[in-house]
């Protein structure tokens, strides 16, 4: 088809030029100089990224091997660990855990909003013995469009007054959505390179705590591949303890630079500003997003429900092979009943209008139930024009 394909799916995101060019380079001897250097490089980046003065450890992996690595660093066999059933993700993580050994205690939710503090926070007051070693917490749950309060989670389990572990799990919000690793008291903060961080699958991330790295001291858990203690020696100088994926970390390098470039505060408000406005858009075509609290709206993505009787899947392929536009399907019990709109990383107002219009277009061909108008309510919320015809409201 002419033009290019629109990959507006939470993740893999649109890899940027200047990433793209970065990474195309010869790969370098990562046991030589030059390599140190670019070790040492993306290692401060990240901890600028992550907002943490402590230590960050890189992976060749997927989010999953570092869900992993959080786990089997810090915990033992058998030990408990709570957990809050955001979504389809938060799910995952969950099965994980039981197949290492962990014995994860979760507590349900209905895919709607995010976790709840408050829920934590008196089960953990009834652990008089403190059996709970952990909390793991999705931040932005990509199945649904759900961000959970990490500094409300963090406060709750210190009004506990309890020792476990913070685990947060930010694959869908670190670089998209305010996120603040030290600050929020968090200990393990678990990351992957295709969503915010605007590259390619193939780097996972942990942020980790002094805590966190003392309680690696004495786990139980068998790790090698995962191992903090393997990593620490040779990223003090910017190596790895096995071969690194060279090419992604020349390309992590240019990324950071970019962000830095626009600020995180401004990547952070540009996220939030599309996140409201395709809202919009779902909000004026009669629609309804699977987050139902609007304290837990997403920057990073919009997951919509498509009207009873109605198939998301039918609609995301009819807009694929008319539009050449590829949008996220609904994932376990959200599976064709809803299509999820990603908007972040390397991302800006025209293409959420083309998104937007794409969107459109597809429930018009694929026969769903819609209002017209959402494109240009996404277009009256960036242009200013909805503050500008409120404050006239207003005024009469």
């Amino acid at each position: 088809m002419p033009g290019r394909h629109f990959l507006q799916i939470p993740g893999p995101t649109n890899v940027p030029d200047r990433v793209l060019r970065a990474m195309d380079l010869p790969t370098m001897d990562h046991r030589g100089p030059k390599f140190g250097e670019l070790g040492q490089r993306v290692l401060e980046g990240m901890r600028s990224v992550f907002k943490t003065e402590g230590r960050v450890v890189i992976y060749p992996a997927s989010g999953t091997g570092a869900w992993e690595a959080a786990l089997v660093n810090t915990l033992s066999p058998g030990d408990r660990v709570l957990m809050f059933e955001t979504g389809h993700f938060a799910t995952l993580w969950k099965g994980l855990a039981e197949r290492i050994g962990v014995v994860p205690e979760f507590i349900a939710g209905d895919w709607r909003s995010g976790a709840d503090p408050a829920a934590i926070g008196a089960r953990l007051a009834e652990d008089k013995t403190h059996e709970i070693k952990a909390v793991c917490v999705v931040h932005n749950e990509t199945s649904t469009g759900c961000t959970s309060r990490i500094d409300e989670v963090r406060k709750a389990i210190d009004e506990a007054g309890h020792p476990a572990l913070l685990m947060v799990d930010t694959i869908s919000s670190l670089a998209s959505i305010d996120y603040r690793h030290d600050e929020w008291g968090v200990d393990v903060t678990v990351a992957g390179s295709q969503k915010g961080l605007m590259l390619p699958p193939g780097l996972s991330f942990n942020a980790v705590s002094e805590k966190a790295l003392a309680a690696s001291k004495t786990a139980k858990l068998p790790r090698s591949y995962w191992s903090w203690d393997e990593m620490e020696g040779p990223n003090g100088t910017g190596f790895f303890p096995y071969t690194p994926a060279t090419n992604l970390l020349y390309g992590l390098a240019e990324a950071v630079d970019m962000l830095h470039e626009e600020g995180l505060d401004n990547v952070f408000a540009r996220h939030q500003r599309h996140g409201r406005a395709a809202r919009k858009a779902v909000a004026a075509w009669g629609l309804e997003t699977v987050c139902a609290n609007p304290e837990h709206y997403s920057g990073s993505l919009t997951a919509v429900f498509v009207p009873e009787g109605h198939s998301a899947d039918n609609f995301r392929k009819v807009t694929l092979e008319n539009f050449n536009m590829s949008l996220g399907n609904g994932l376990a019990k959200l599976a064709d009943r809803v299509f999820r709109i990603g908007h972040l990383g390397d991302f800006n107002d025209l293409m959420l209008m083309g998104t937007l219009s794409g969107v459109e277009m597809g429930m018009e061909l694929a026969g769903l139930p819609y209002r017209r108008g959402g494109a240009q309510a996404a277009l009256d919320s960036l242009t200013g024009r909805e503050q500008v015809q409120a404050a006239g409201e207003a005024a009469e």
